[in-house]
């Protein structure tokens, strides 16, 4: 089964930011563009992901072209919490991470969502891999996600900033709405 989604970002007035994605089975591939803002170039991040039948992610691969800025970032993780690079090296600051949150896309809070399986009232507090484009330095970040019913989810940054948000879902738990940051069209 695939599925074609689209995102528009709020975050700039006017919008002119967007991502599209292909969602099969078990992978997604997206492209995404940024325009320039605060003095930074305009930029496009392709990524493709790859995660197992409990939406646990096994692989991450990332391209960036920002003109002058050119990026690439090959991630593979074992679903248990190792991470290591694309060619073999370790990343032992990952350790215990099992999702990935990539910035700037909706779809990668999806994961933890389907992951976790939470039911109205439930809440998690993980670890997960943090990727801000253009610069694809890999870090760990402390996040919250609570399920305040089948469609929304509150989540919150645990860690520096206070940012939280309740982020509106589809029947799949696949982000809809992140209110000021990104629209599903």
């Amino acid at each position: 089964m695939s599925r074609h989604l689209q995102w528009r970002g709020c975050w700039q007035a006017p919008a002119a930011s967007w991502e599209t994605l292909a969602l099969g089975d078990g992978h997604a591939d997206s492209q995404l563009r940024v325009a320039a803002t605060d003095g930074q170039p305009p930029y496009q991040m392709d990524y493709r992901l790859a995660w197992d039948a409990d939406w646990r992610l096994r692989e991450a691969e990332l391209w960036v072209d920002g003109g002058h800025l050119q990026r690439h970032l090959h991630l593979l993780a074992d679903g248990q919490g190792h991470w290591r690079l694309g060619d073999g090296s370790a990343l032992a600051e990952l350790d215990g991470c099992l999702d990935i949150d990539i910035w700037p896309t909706p779809f990668t809070n999806s994961l933890p969502i389907r992951r976790l399986r939470l039911a109205a009232g439930e809440s998690a507090a993980l670890t997960v891999v943090y990727l801000e484009a253009p610069l694809l330095r890999p870090r760990p970040m402390r996040q919250g996600y609570a399920c305040l019913d089948a469609r929304h989810y509150h989540y919150r940054n645990l860690e520096g900033s206070d940012f939280q948000a309740v982020l509106a879902v589809d029947e799949s738990g696949l982000v809809l709405d992140y209110p000021g940051l990104f629209e599903r069209l």
